[in-house]
């Protein structure tokens, strides 16, 4: 130990070094088997990667069997689901077109006949929307969706006129795609490199709608009650996309006028039954738009 009593310098140097070599040691043997273990963790893994990626994935017997009975209340529970709603628009029925402007032609008579009985005042020439098939024949194709289409419009009048409105003033049906399916076959194809309509990818549509724009004139009750029955109706599914109501009275009572006759009706016994009231027998003006559905599976 003379030595290092005769130079400290160099001891004290020699004990750190000797000391951080063994920490240096120890942390180098730490990260080496830290290091297997996590080599070893990922070769694990990527064998198991590579094991997946050979074999095909599929459920278990037990789990696809299950899965097999859960498609088939799921499919069960549908068709049911699509019956219900089926109940619930008017059937597409087989229809020549000639049968389909004499069954037009009667639905008229009865449309008027009970107007006339409920006094509901129709619009004049008044053909329920099918003006053009009065005097013309609708395509084959066409006759029997237009058939529907013309149960759905009956449907709707009879709406109204069970109602007791005072008036229609306006019905119109929008055509349907079929009608023009001679116009639609002309239309060119698009040239190469071009895009098709976003439309002819979408497919088949469940579901198609029918359009009707209508107008009456009624009390707010009525109007009310006809609203009611148009979207509560079981025989035809029916969407009131659009409403715009207006007051037929769009002013009231000058003040002076009324301030007036409460002066002078002060002076003089009202006789019994002579009260005009001045708000809540006023009649409103309804226009809707109305979507007829017609379910397509």
């Amino acid at each position: 130990m003379n030595w290092f009593q005769q130079n400290r310098w160099l001891g004290t140097f020699l004990i750190v070094f000797g000391i951080c070599t063994l920490l240096g040691l120890f942390f180098l043997f730490s990260g080496k088997s830290g290091f297997e273990e996590a080599s070893a963790r990922f070769n694990d893994a990527a064998v198991e990667r590579g094991r997946l990626e050979r074999v095909d994935p599929f459920p278990t017997d037990d789990n696809y069997r299950k899965m097999k009975v859960h498609l088939e209340n799921y499919r069960t529970a549908l068709d049911k689901f699509k019956e219900k709603l089926k109940t619930h628009v008017v059937s597409i029925a087989p229809l020549a077109p000639n049968e389909f402007q004499s069954r037009l032609r009667q639905a008229m008579l009865a449309i008027s006949d009970k107007a006339r009985a409920n006094k509901v005042k129709l619009p004049d020439n008044f053909h329920l929307g099918f003006d053009e098939f009065t005097a013309a024949l609708p395509d084959t194709a066409a006759a029997p969706l237009l058939g529907q289409q013309l149960a759905q419009a009956e449907l709707l009048m009879n709406i109204l006129i069970d109602a007791r409105v005072d008036s229609v003033t306006a019905f119109q049906r929008k055509p349907l795609t079929e009608q023009h399916g001679a116009a639609a076959a002309a239309i060119p194809a698009p040239a190469l490199g071009r895009k098709p309509a976003a439309a002819a990818a979408t497919g088949r549509k469940l579901v198609e709608r029918g359009i009707v724009d209508l107008a009456f004139m009624s009390s707010p009750s009525v109007a009310r009650k006809v609203l009611n029955q148009i979207a509560g109706s079981n025989q035809q599914l029916y969407v009131i996309r659009t409403l715009h109501v207006r007051n037929e009275q769009e002013k009231g009572p000058r003040r002076e006028s009324t301030e007036a006759g409460a002066s002078t009706a002060a002076l003089k016994p009202i006789p019994s039954g002579s009260i005009k009231f001045i708000v809540g027998d006023e009649h409103i003006e309804m226009s809707a738009r109305i979507e007829t559905i017609r379910l397509t599976f």
